[in-house]
């Protein structure tokens, strides 16, 4: 399963009446684990940066002037995403300024069924809890310090992080690890299976193997720790 953790930054707060975007960042997760692949690119607004926004991301005007329009990118960043699902926080504001964009190049906009709003999960498992990005890394203890400005790419870096102790917890464990660890303290060994399963190896297929394993020829060390196994049990 593939997932793109996305953010954007922009001139203001709503796109319907000219406020761009300013910043795309993007993160791969394959199976909810991050493969390194990344998008960034800052963008030319074709307009002015209020000091509101840019108290916010320290993107002015000026530093955009020489970066590439939503336009030059647009082709790149839709190849990037592809068919895999969108993680963002607070989904409808990004959309809404995508699909701005995507709207005045007559491009279809991104469909809702694809997104994934860590707002809308975190609300659900922390009702009536602080759940902006900067509360959720304080409360599962991910490292934002390097965060003083919102910034795209690296806010989509946190929120992967965020978004897997959200579905329950970053190790790649499937879940087992809290119960073998509660078998352990109670002193629970591992019962081993009553009655073993039958062998699938056809008589045919052992013989195979045992041929093969006679052209190997010489005294290949293995013997020895079969020698060893045997002689304990």
């Amino acid at each position: 399963m593939r997932e793109i953790v996305l953010d954007t930054e922009t001139t203001g707060l709503d796109p319907l009446t000219g406020d761009r975007v300013v910043e795309i960042g993007c993160v791969e997760l394959l199976n909810r684990i991050p493969t390194g692949a990344t998008f960034h690119v800052y963008l030319n607004p074709e307009r002015d940066m209020p000091e509101e926004a840019f108290r916010v991301h320290g993107l002015s005007a000026e530093f955009l002037s020489d970066k590439p329009r939503f336009a030059d990118v647009a082709d790149e960043f839709l190849a990037f995403v592809a068919e895999g699902a969108l993680v963002i926080h607070n989904a409808s504001f990004d959309m809404a300024f995508l699909d701005a964009e995507l709207k005045r190049l007559g491009r279809a906009p991104i469909g809702r069924e694809r997104v994934v709003d860590t707002l809308m999960l975190a609300r659900r498992k922390n009702p009536g809890g602080a759940n902006s990005l900067d509360a959720l890394c304080q409360r599962y203890g991910i490292d934002n310090s390097r965060r003083t400005k919102h910034g795209a790419l690296l806010d989509s870096e946190i929120l992967a992080e965020v978004y897997l102790e959200l579905l329950g917890g970053r190790q790649a464990s499937l879940g087992l690890s809290h119960l073998a660890g509660r078998a352990l303290a109670r002193g629970a060994g591992v019962a081993a299976r009553p009655t073993p399963l039958a062998p699938r190896l056809t008589e045919a297929e052992v013989a195979e193997h045992l041929a093969f394993v006679a052209t190997l020829g010489g005294e290949p060390i293995w013997r020895e720790y079969m020698a060893a196994a045997e002689a304990a049990a």
